[in-house]
């Protein structure tokens, strides 16, 4: 699924689109996606005109006059920038028309994803209220996942990837993470030590900035806001390499599950 690598990679190749249009008009040719498209949604958005576009974990926010547009891209969802004669393809859902003369196509062949909107402050909607801090700021510290931590008993990489502690931390980049800082993913969260998780918050960072700077993780359905697929996956060290010697030790690579997710570490260089 796209996570916030994905996500914001989606937000930086449509920002220069959308930023400053007016939303002309919609085709909304499927409304059943994970929670039903509003049916006041077309009318409650034409005509307003957007000053920004942000990420909070992975929903994507568009900013408009009086309205936020809330976009959470599921287990299988794009957006991208299209010409406004591109016919629609199975699964493109929605278009939201552009008075540039584009249009910000929605596709989804899962339909776990969402369009909503907001009048307020879309931080406070019920969906994003409880989430945690957001990896690449400053707010979130080693520190904080000490402090958070402290008599857990779940494994770590469940509680890096639980969105109340931080957000963002979906699968792939957990079980890098914990790679390159040297922690077992099945280590008791509460039995780490504070220098420990120092250097697990700054590998977190270093690993979703590096995922960034290459435009998302492909594995099945991702493509960016341009239609490009992203290459971090050419760099991945753990992730889907079961069976594969470890990059620092040459040991065979193990795969287990934790919470059923598949977890892929070096029994050697993680302890």
């Amino acid at each position: 699924m796209p996570e916030l690598p994905e996500v914001e990679t989606t937000r930086r190749g449509i920002a220069p689109y959308v930023t400053q249009q007016t939303l002309t008009g919609f085709e909304v040719r499927e409304r059943r996606l994970r929670w039903p498209i509003p049916p006041e949604f077309e009318s409650t958005l034409l005509g307003q005109k957007v000053s920004h576009v942000t990420r909070r974990s992975k929903y994507l926010l568009i900013h408009c006059e009086q309205f936020y547009v809330i976009i959470h891209l599921g287990m299988s969802g794009s957006l991208r920038i299209i010409q406004d004669a591109t016919p629609p393809e199975k699964h493109d859902h929605v278009d939201i028309m552009l008075s540039n003369g584009y249009r910000l196509r929605y596709n989804d062949p899962r339909r776990f994803g969402a369009i909503l909107y907001s009048t307020g402050d879309p931080c406070q909607h019920k969906l994003l209220k409880q989430l945690g801090p957001e990896p690449l700021e400053q707010d979130f510290t080693g520190d904080h996942l000490f402090a958070l931590s402290r008599k857990k008993k779940v494994p770590v990489k469940s509680f890096i990837m639980d969105a109340h502690n931080v957000v963002g931390v979906g699968n792939i980049y957990a079980n890098e993470s914990l790679f390159n800082a040297g922690i077992d993913p099945r280590r008791q969260a509460g039995s780490i030590s504070r220098n420990r998780y120092q250097r697990l918050a700054q590998e977190i960072k270093t690993v979703l900035s590096t995922a960034i700077e290459k435009g998302g993780t492909t594995l099945k359905d991702f493509v960016g806001g341009d239609g490009k697929p992203g290459y971090f996956q050419q760099e991945l060290k753990v992730y889907g390499q079961s069976g594969k010697p470890c990059v620092k030790c040459q040991r065979t690579l193990k795969e287990i599950r934790i919470s059923k997710r598949s977890t892929v570490f070096c029994s050697r260089c993680q302890s």
